[in-house]
């Protein structure tokens, strides 16, 4: 969850900047599940890291900047659990008692928090954009058109024989 939660935030991160970005597009351009997305921004949107908008031309968009946004923060929101320990810190795995392990799991856990809350979301974007990633801008189709909107001819001539003879009789 997590890793697909980040790849996707990184991906709205790098093409908010026209307005929304829609599911429908992190899913084509990351090939992820549409029905796994909508899971994962449910979670992030209730967790605060992103906004939906509704409508034609909604999506989503980061409802804090990217630098404000942790890796950690992201993969948390998601559910996902940055635990190396067997008993998830219980200190119950080894026949209800803490192992031999426990302390060096732990600690290793606190790295993990520790790094990945350390990496901003503007980071790795930063990361993406110096390996040469393009960020295709395409005009973001909305429901007001530019062009003018032609409104039908009104015809009143007679549709029938018998109406033409009726509009000379007057």
């Amino acid at each position: 969850k997590g890793r697909f939660a980040v790849t996707a935030m990184i991906d709205v991160a790098m093409h908010g900047g026209n307005g929304p970005v829609t599911l429908a597009a992190v899913s084509a351009r990351q090939r992820i599940s549409l029905s796994y997305l909508e899971q994962l921004f449910g979670k992030l949107r209730r967790s605060g890291l992103v906004d939906s908008v509704r409508g034609p031309g909604g999506g989503y968009n980061l409802a804090k900047a990217s630098d404000q946004i942790s890796v950690a923060d992201v993969i948390l929101a998601v559910d996902e659990p940055i635990d190396a320990t067997q008993c998830g810190g219980r200190e119950n795995c080894h026949d209800d008692h803490r192992c031999m392990t426990h302390d060096l799991w732990s600690a290793l856990n606190s790295k993990m928090i520790d790094y990945l809350g350390s990496i901003s979301l503007q980071k790795l974007v930063d990361d993406q954009l110096a390996k040469g990633v393009s960020v295709e801008e395409h005009p973001v189709k909305r429901a007001i058109s530019s062009r003018p909107v032609l409104k039908p001819i009104k015809i009143t001539a007679p549709n029938s024989v018998f109406a033409l003879g009726a509009a000379f009789s007057k």
